[in-house]
């Protein structure tokens, strides 16, 4: 089997790094105000982005456009091939936002940035530090150089949490992580024997690899004349620029999480007949709506009660021994978010598994408290994923996996934490013998407060979007 070498040196570091050991964040979006000083000043920036190269000691910096955004620094999307619709069009779409249940309170019109409402995102800067003063420094640092210029506009900070191993409703997270063909975690967890189906191609991440198809996905390619500079590598045949190379498509959401209407459903929907709260009972239904005990440890494998042996415990399937659900129920939200071995066709073969692959997703978010928004008190993540084709993976996730009522043969089950519960006519069902329980009227957990699709371009394709001389001849 030939595994693909990947070169690091040229990708940004949010795709094989992860940055685990820079616990502070914040994520900058910004607009552009003047396509000619903004180029300048991210021209300037642009040596201090964070490659993939090592692992980094102290900060790290990456940068990624919008379709609009990449337009404004003169190369047109929409009239290039290689772009995705989805991409071009953006998230707010409006058949996108049916897509992905972006409707009622979640619409776009209601978004704090993103929406049709707010100034428009054109650039998200990542920043990252191993703590709080290096972040204020870094981030210092990066507002003087890139709005001095007046070229561009914060329109907002999106604060982060300081990371743990726990999402905002109490979860252990991070846990299913697919590894990236290539990498050396991945090489080594199949020497070691541990891999168990999480090793994905790395083309289902990164433009310019084999996928799990066993293809290129599709990614722009610019006839000779964009650029005439030579700073991008060739496609395939020597001649078109390959702009993609080494980059991917970024989803940002910012996810509030209703932390205490979580938490105060359980209790109510788990009372004793004399109206004590059961808090054993409680968390049990909490774990059966994730899939995991808050601990981690997941149910398929310890399904009455929490087992800190299995914390981190990810090589399971559901096929052969819970495909009815009686121990992680059919529609918990891990079960949906990654179906494993119990796909058509043939569940609980190699080609069930095969299906699993070709919907994965690198999660990059963070947590947050209060986001910078000044909302006061409220909590949620910052959800961020990589992925090299966002209607194949992250799209056909939410709308086909998540959203969808009747999954695995399910009827208005929704995902009942993060779908949308239009009316409290959701439900919630743990399959048992003889009798399943429902749980009705679920509420809405998880609500969207701003989003969009960005390009993160491999390096070279960085310096030739930001390159401030030679516009004319490159475009």
């Amino acid at each position: 089997m030939t595994v693909a070498t990947l070169e690091l040196d040229d990708m940004q570091g949010l795709i094989p790094r992860g940055y685990s050991t820079l616990r502070r964040a914040c994520f900058l979006m910004l607009t552009i105000n003047d396509p000619t000083s903004a180029r300048t000043a991210l021209g300037e920036l642009t040596p201090r982005v964070t490659s993939g190269r090592a692992e980094p000691s102290d900060t790290a910096i990456n940068l990624a456009f919008t379709s609009d955004g990449i337009r404004l620094l003169g190369l047109d999307t929409r009239g290039l091939d290689g772009f995705p619709e989805e991409f071009v069009s953006g998230m707010t779409d409006p058949n996108r936002s049916r897509l992905l249940g972006d409707t009622g309170e979640n619409a776009p019109r209601y978004w704090r940035w993103g929406g049709p409402a707010t100034p428009p995102v054109h650039v998200l800067a990542l920043l990252y530090a191993r703590d709080e003063a290096g972040l204020g420094r870094l981030e210092a640092g990066v507002r003087q150089g890139v709005l001095a210029t007046g070229g561009l506009t914060e329109l907002v900070r999106l604060g982060t949490d300081e990371l743990t191993d726990h999402e905002p409703f109490g979860f252990r997270d991070g846990i299913s992580q697919p590894l990236i063909e290539g990498l050396p975690k991945a090489t080594a967890a199949r020497v070691n024997g541990t891999a168990g189906d999480d090793v994905v191609k790395a083309g289902e991440f990164i433009l310019g690899y084999p996928n799990e198809y066993g293809l290129l996905t599709d990614r722009p390619l610019l006839p000779p004349p964009h650029d005439s500079a030579g700073l991008l590598p060739r496609g395939p045949g020597g001649t078109d620029a390959d702009l993609g190379y080494n980059g991917t498509y970024l989803v940002a959401r910012q996810l509030h999480q209703d932390v205490d209407a979580f938490w105060d459903y359980l209790e109510e929907a788990t009372r004793r007949p004399d109206g004590s709260g059961d808090p054993a009972a409680r968390d049990a239904l909490a774990a059966r709506m994730v899939g995991r005990w808050p601990g981690g440890a997941p149910l398929i494998r310890a399904p009455w009660q929490d087992d800190p042996a299995l914390a981190t415990d990810n090589d399971f399937g559901y096929f052969s021994t819970d495909r009815d659900g009686l121990r992680c129920p059919l529609g918990a939200h891990i079960r949906r978010a990654n179906p494993r071995d119990s796909l058509d066709p043939r569940p609980g073969s190699a080609a069930s598994i095969a299906i699993g692959r070709r919907h994965r997703i690198l999660r990059r978010g963070r947590a947050y408290a209060d986001g910078g928004t000044g909302s006061g008190g409220e909590r949620g993540l910052h959800f961020l994923c990589l992925n090299a084709n966002i209607s194949r993976q992250f799209e056909f996730i939410q709308h086909t996996w998540l959203n969808n009522p009747n999954f695995n043969g399910l009827y208005d089950s929704p995902d009942p934490l993060i779908a949308p519960h239009r009316d409290h006519r959701s439900t919630f069902t743990e399959q048992a013998r003889p009798v399943r329980t429902r749980h009705v009227g679920l509420p809405q957990f998880v609500s969207v407060r701003g989003g969009a699709y960005f390009f993160l371009p491999g390096l070279r394709a960085l310096r030739f979007l930001c390159a401030a001389t030679g516009k004319g001849e490159q475009r």
